[in-house]
């Protein structure tokens, strides 16, 4: 593992206000992440993991603090530059999948690419290769709603690949799908962290990622703290479900 972390987190606090009323989904939050880490984010539903991955992923910004991801610090970026850090940097896993219906799982795959203007050649192989890696090779012509929901992960999951970010962000990827292949996708998650060398941050109360997790950081009324791995036996507070 790399000595340099990839994901730099310092004292990052954002607060949401409602007329008069505040709420604090991050009180000074500060953690770093080394490439080839798979890191779980677990907590009860409104604890603030949503809130932390839309930081480090350019998706919202905080109100103190500063996120540094590659070297580079996220919390200064122009709109350009995190467009193109959300392209070229970080990939995404939604528990909604995000398909667009009317695209093949190939099509799907392939649409960062054609986005960051990959030579038609060049996509074309990272796509069979992406569907490969994921076990998917023999469904690149079906749509989404010819998939089962793990097969559509499983394509999310590749097209979050496409354009070889080193950093995989994932919030509640198990969300709508039953604990055996929940626990598939988790194990997929964890083999590409090793096989493709990203670092990984997922939101989840799923146990099956928890238990898989290199590190667990549990965040609860907006403060974070890290938890020892499970291996295996969960506390009782483990299996208690819970979105961010």
């Amino acid at each position: 593992m790399s000595s340099e972390p990839l994901v730099v987190v310092e004292g990052v606090r954002r607060v949401y206000r409602s007329g008069p009323k505040e709420v604090v989904a991050l009180r000074e939050v500060s953690f770093s992440a080394y490439p080839g880490e798979l890191i779980a984010v677990r907590g009860r539903s409104g604890s603030g993991k949503t809130t932390l991955l839309n930081q480090i992923g350019g998706l919202d910004r905080p109100d103190a603090g500063r996120v540094v991801v590659a070297g580079a610090e996220v919390t200064s970026m122009s709109e350009d530059d995190l467009l193109t850090l959300r392209r070229d940097v970080v990939g995404f896993v939604f528990q909604s999948f995000g398909l667009i219906p009317v695209l093949s799982a190939a099509e799907n795959v392939g649409v960062p690419m054609r986005l960051a203007r990959t030579p038609v050649a060049e996509r074309d192989a990272r796509v069979r290769m992406l569907l490969s890696l994921v076990g998917l090779e023999q469904h690149a012509n079906q749509r989404p709603y010819e998939l089962s929901g793990g097969q559509r992960q499983r394509v999310a999951i590749a097209r979050s690949l496409a354009n070889r970010p080193r950093l995989l962000v994932a919030d509640e990827p198990t969300g709508q799908l039953d604990s055996q292949t929940g626990r598939q996708i988790m194990e997929l998650l964890r083999a590409l962290v090793r096989s493709e060398g990203v670092t990984a941050l997922v939101a989840t109360h799923d146990p099956s990622l928890i238990t898989l997790a290199d590190r667990v950081l549990e965040i609860s009324d907006g403060v974070l703290r890290e938890t020892p791995p499970l291996d295996g036996a969960l506390p009782e507070a483990a299996s208690k479900p819970g979105g961010g």
